[in-house]
């Protein structure tokens, strides 16, 4: 494991951390959606077509799983992540479509130390995934845990 950069101390309510891009293709996407979420929109190229989508669509599962990829390559291999005790909120904005490249950030919303165990503390984050045209496509409002910055 490589030095890691951030640890609970290092999260400042409204601090915005960017966390990459990534492309997602059509064969993805329905590939995704035949093993876990087989609708029609997101599986069946005609029935799409026929849909109130107009195409092909990435499950709201898919989406999450992405940006959870993206968090993490990008950020959590290099944080002291405990974890996380749950996700309060999802939101599906914009439907994902294969050739769309998706942008993500977090942002702290909310810091507490722990009042029970003074190694870590709980960071409320708002995870928000941007297509390339700017539109957000998807958010995630959750908590991690991340272990205190031991003592120099």
């Amino acid at each position: 494991m490589s030095q890691l950069k951030w640890y609970f101390e290092d999260f400042v309510v409204g601090r915005t951390i960017d966390i990459g891009t990534r492309t997602v293709s059509e064969e993805e996407i329905i590939d995704f959606a035949t093993k876990f979420d087989p609708q029609p929109f997101h599986v069946d190229k005609d029935a799409a077509a026929n849909s109130i989508y107009g195409g092909i669509i990435a499950s709201g599962w898919h989406t999450c799983s992405m940006m959870m990829r993206m968090m993490v390559d990008g950020f959590l291999r290099e944080a002291a992540s405990m974890g996380s005790p749950g996700v309060d909120e999802v939101r599906w904005l914009k439907p994902v479509r294969g050739g769309d490249t998706l942008t993500v950030t977090t942002t702290a919303m909310e810091t507490r130390p722990s009042a029970s165990k003074p190694d870590r503390g709980v960071v409320v984050n708002l995870w928000q995934a941007k297509n390339q045209h700017g539109e957000l496509v998807a958010t995630v409002k959750g908590m991690g845990l991340f272990k205190r910055r031991p003592p120099a």
